[in-house]
This record gives structure tokens, C-alpha cells and sequence, in this order.
């Protein structure tokens, strides 16, 4: 007679099935697309989202959790820094410039990028670009020029706390290297504008009629709420309605009897509420009976 299999035996037999069963198993990647992968990704974000170490918009909020993570998976970025990186300016998501030049460093495509610079401080021609040269093909591939003029052409330095009065060189890199990833290695930004573009740059949207208008309130950081009986400021509270847009829309309500919110402001009064300086004057014109300097 042969021997039983002891207790032992089993127990090898039986782990050696199931790790042979979960070899055979096929590999899921997290996703939205179908019930296995959707499961994972919501079971990890589950996990991320209870975590302090995350951002605050990310703590016990899933959907945005996922979002990350997803965003995480398709670039090969580890998942807390996609996090730690991502943020809404003007209601629209951006990467901040370090964490794009961080993801062109690390590729493995290209060298580390590196950047050039011409002109003499503070002159129209002074300005920066950035380079790298492609790994496969030795070849250097040149950004184009981020120059003082342009600078000034396009008005970021102009808006109210903008970083070009006092940082002017940084700002110079990450522009320079936000042009350079748009141009060579697109799909790293997945589509995404940095911070520092929509900071300095604000949407005109077309109206049904044709024309185009700015939501000035995106123009304006958001204040925080506070709390009238303690005195703690709270987070995500809508900020108090600005005296100076009230005043814009009762103009237009009692000039055309239409509802303020379709208020179109001039390109002289965008430029004021975003800080810019116009340097042509105006003429008193008439908007709906009242004189509007």
C-alpha cells in the first residue's frame, strides 16, 4: 500500500495549485473601461483617499482619487506625485512647470533638459529657451524663445502678484520648458496646460451670438469664507460677491433690462481687472443712457 499524504504534504500541494492558478491568471490593469480594472482602480483610490499624506481635494474625495490615479498610470508617475502636482486654476486642472520638467528628465527619451540664454537683463531681447537632446538620434532639439517682448506682448507680466515682477528668471525656465514639452513630448502634459499658463492667461468664451466674453470672477483668487462666529476661515466656502462686478451688472441691467449675466466687459475694463495697464485712452462713450469712463 502506498503512504497517505500527511497534513504537511497537502498544505505544499494546495499552495502549489493556487500559486500555479494565480500565475495562469490574467494580468488586470486599473481602469474605468471594464468591471475588473474599475474595481481595482477604486479599491487603490480607496485606499489613497483616506490617506493624510494626500492633498486635501484628494482626503475622502474618490472620484478625484481615481482621476489621479488614472492620470498616474498613463504618464508612469508615481501616484502621490501626480497629486501633489496637479491643481485647479480658473476651474481648469494644470501641471505645475517642476512637475513637467521632472517628467521630461525622467522619460529616459531625451537628456535632462537644459537651457539657453541671450540678450542683457531687462531688455526686450533677454529671454531663455530650453534644449535636450534625443537619446535615440543624438539629435538636440531647441525650444523656442521665451523673450522679454513676448513677455510683454502677451501681458503676463502685468496681472496683479504675477511672478514675472519677482522671479522673473524662473519664470523665464518654466515657460521656456512648458513650450519645449508641447512641441517634442506632448502626451507626458496629456493635453494639460501648467499653472503658470493659466495664471497668466485667462479664456474668452463665444457667446450664442457670436461675440466673446470674460467671466471676470475668474479673474479674481477666490476669498475664503469665515466662520462669523468663530472666526475660522473655512475651506471651499464661496467667496463674497465682488461691490465692483455688482455695480457693473446693475449698470447693464438698468441700461438694456437684460439679466446681468450677460454682461460682456470692454477689453479696457478686462485689462483693469486683471491688472493690466492700457496705454491708449478711451472716449467717454454712452452705454444704455449712462456715461461709462
Amino acid at each position: 500500500m502506498s503512504a497517505q499524504p500527511n497534513s504537511a504534504d497537502l498544505t505544499a500541494m494546495r499552495q502549489q495549485q493556487l500559486a500555479t492558478r494565480e500565475a495562469n491568471l490574467p494580468s488586470i490593469k486599473a481602469g474605468f473601461f471594464d468591471v475588473q480594472s474599475f474595481e481595482l482602480l477604486q479599491r487603490t483610490s480607496n485606499a489613497f483617499s483616506r490617506s493624510d499624506l494626500v492633498p486635501k481635494s484628494y482626503q475622502g474625495n474618490l472620484p478625484n482619487t481615481m482621476i489621479a490615479m488614472d492620470m498616474a498610470q498613463r504618464i508612469g508617475a508615481n501616484p502621490l506625485m501626480v497629486m501633489q502636482n496637479l491643481y485647479i486654476v480658473h476651474g481648469t486642472p494644470g501641471w505645475s512647470s517642476k512637475f513637467l520638467i521632472a517628467t521630461i528628465n525622467a522619460c529616459g527619451r531625451y537628456s535632462s533638459l537644459r537651457y539657453e540664454w541671450k540678450g542683457e537683463p531687462g531688455q526686450d531681447d533677454y529671454g531663455c529657451r530650453a534644449w535636450a537632446v534625443e537619446r535615440e538620434t543624438g539629435e538636440r532639439l531647441n525650444g523656442i524663445w521665451v523673450t522679454w517682448k513676448m513677455v510683454k506682448a502677451e501681458g503676463w507680466d502685468s496681472k496683479n502678484g504675477s511672478k514675472w515682477k519677482t522671479m522673473p528668471d524662473q519664470m523665464f525656465v518654466y515657460r521656456a520648458a512648458a513650450f519645449w514639452q508641447r512641441a517634442y513630448a506632448p502626451e507626458l502634459g496629456m493635453g494639460l496646460q501648467t499653472t503658470e499658463d493659466l495664471e497668466d492667461t485667462f479664456d474668452a468664451r463665444r457667446g450664442p451670438d457670436g461675440a466673446f466674453s470674460v467671466d471676470l470672477s475668474d479673474l479674481k483668487p477666490a476669498a475664503p469664507g469665515v466662520d462669523t462666529e468663530t472666526g475660522e476661515i473655512i475651506e471651499g466656502a464661496p467667496a463674497a460677491a465682488d461691490p465692483d462686478d455688482a455695480a457693473l451688472q446693475q449698470l447693464e441691467q438698468q441700461g438694456s433690462g437684460k439679466p446681468a449675466g450677460g454682461f460682456q466687459p470692454t477689453a479696457e475694463e478686462i485689462a483693469e481687472a486683471s491688472g493690466q495697464q492700457t496705454t491708449t485712452s478711451r472716449p467717454r462713450r454712452e452705454r444704455g443712457g449712462m456715461g461709462i469712463e
